[in-house]
């Protein structure tokens, strides 16, 4: 992906599901315009998930997830199965793909009510589209029998022909909310004018040549609040500040450098993290912070997770193989086992873990680490992320949470369970 592209955990995901050789990839190529899937008569083409990022107007910048079919068979269709269904858990919008001659079939459509029923369970909203018209004459009738087997009122698509392109790029963009709020990150805090100070460490660990993604987007963000972003390292922060002609709206930094740059903000500047402010806009800030305060009771044996959700090259002090390991062991003075899991899903069985600490989830969007969130409560677990864990580790709650009142009424009701 280039550094000036939008990265995907800020796109909207659109999911092409269905039965094997439906046509999904040549409805992907169609919608983009480029040949991104490979199409083939023979059943069972696409195996792994296909990715093609573009601009879908008005609705911004999108991913389009071109899938195995739903019914795949055999021992490797029950993986591709098992790869579509997580790709759930990211999806913001299902195309629901039917083959226009199967639509015609008596007792064809039995598969989709369990699907449509789990769409909606996830709260996923559905467009259906009757692929492949050119096939068939009666293209009415195969659209009223899905509307009245399964509620469905499918688009009539043909790839081949090129004929409802338009049509189905509206749907999408009809179908889902025109949210201008869903990218803000900071911008909803501040007003035209405002100075925000940004703390960015420029170490070993630092990207050669370009600022890492949650500091790139944040710059982005209070530019397009109208408002004016400084950016300095931490050993130049006193100066920084005192070269203004008076107090930024805000100090936002580096959560490894929280503890020097808290000791150089004046107290009555608020003070955050970019990790705290990513937890709140890819996550449940609230539930992270209460996560917080499980360190406390953190005992000799207990297990705690490290989960990243990207990889990457490890430097010598890596922030979450040896950084918060350490910082839990010196905090909690405990002989805890750490393990480090990396991608887009759990280790199985979450149960045995005292723990999660998770990564600031650059690299996810909303609903995925929503899930996640949801996947620990369901297992009993609390989480926190690295922002939050660091700031409460090094003294910095709830100074570093004032600026979000949920969040500070969570930390208040926590230290009273």
């Amino acid at each position: 992906m280039s550094l000036n592209a939008t990265p995907r955990g800020e796109r909207t995901h659109i999911t092409v599901l269905g039965r094997t050789n439906a046509g999904k990839s040549s409805v992907v190529n169609a919608l983009t315009g480029q040949d991104i899937s490979v199409v083939s008569p023979v059943r069972g083409t696409t195996t792994d998930p296909v990715y093609k990022a573009m601009e879908l107007l008005p609705l911004g910048p999108v991913v389009l997830i071109d899938t195995a079919g739903l019914d795949d068979e055999g021992l490797l269709g029950g993986l591709r199965r098992q790869k579509t269904r997580e790709l759930m858990e990211r999806t913001d919008l299902a195309l629901l793909v039917i083959d226009a001659a199967e639509a015609l079939l008596t007792g064809a459509d039995a598969f989709y009510p369990g699907l449509l029923a789990e769409l909606k369970e996830k709260n996923i909203p559905v467009v259906g589209v009757l692929n492949k018209i050119d096939t068939i004459d009666e293209v009415d009738t195969a659209r009223a029998r899905l509307k009245a087997r399964l509620g469905l009122d499918c688009l009539p698509f043909s790839a081949a022909a090129g004929t409802g392109v338009a049509e189905l790029t509206k749907a999408i963009t009809g179908a889902l909310p025109h949210d201008d709020d869903r990218f803000r990150i900071v911008g909803d805090l501040l007003s035209p004018g405002d100075v925000v100070v940004l703390v960015v460490p420029i170490d070993k660990a630092a990207p050669k040549g370009r600022l890492i993604l949650p500091q790139q987007q944040t710059i982005r963000d209070i530019l397009e609040s109208d408002a004016s972003a400084v950016v300095t390292k931490e050993h130049e922060l006193r100066a920084t500040l005192e070269r203004l002609k008076g107090n930024p709206r805000m100090v936002i930094t580096d959560s490894q450098v929280f503890l020097k740059v808290a000791a150089d903000t004046p107290k009555e500047v608020p003070l955050t993290s970019f990790s705290i402010l990513f937890a709140r806009h890819k996550g449940d800030l609230g539930e992270l912070v209460k996560g917080a305060r499980a360190i406390e009771n953190l005992r000799d044996g207990d297990h705690v997770l490290i989960a990243e959700a990207c990889t990457h090259h490890r430097q010598s002090d890596d922030i979450g193989s040896v950084k918060i390991p350490r910082w839990l062991r010196q905090m909690t003075g405990k002989q805890l086992h750490i393990e480090q899991f990396s991608g887009h899903s759990y280790p199985p069985d979450l149960t045995r873990y005292a723990l999660i600490v998770h990564c600031g989830a650059c690299m996810l969007n909303r609903r995925d680490m929503l899930h996640r969130l949801d996947e620990a409560k369901a297992a009993g677990v609390p989480i926190v992320n690295y922002g939050v864990l660091i700031a409460y580790i090094h003294g910095v709650f709830p100074r570093a949470i004032e600026l979000f009142p949920s969040a500070m009424m969570a930390w208040e009701e926590s230290a009273v369970l």
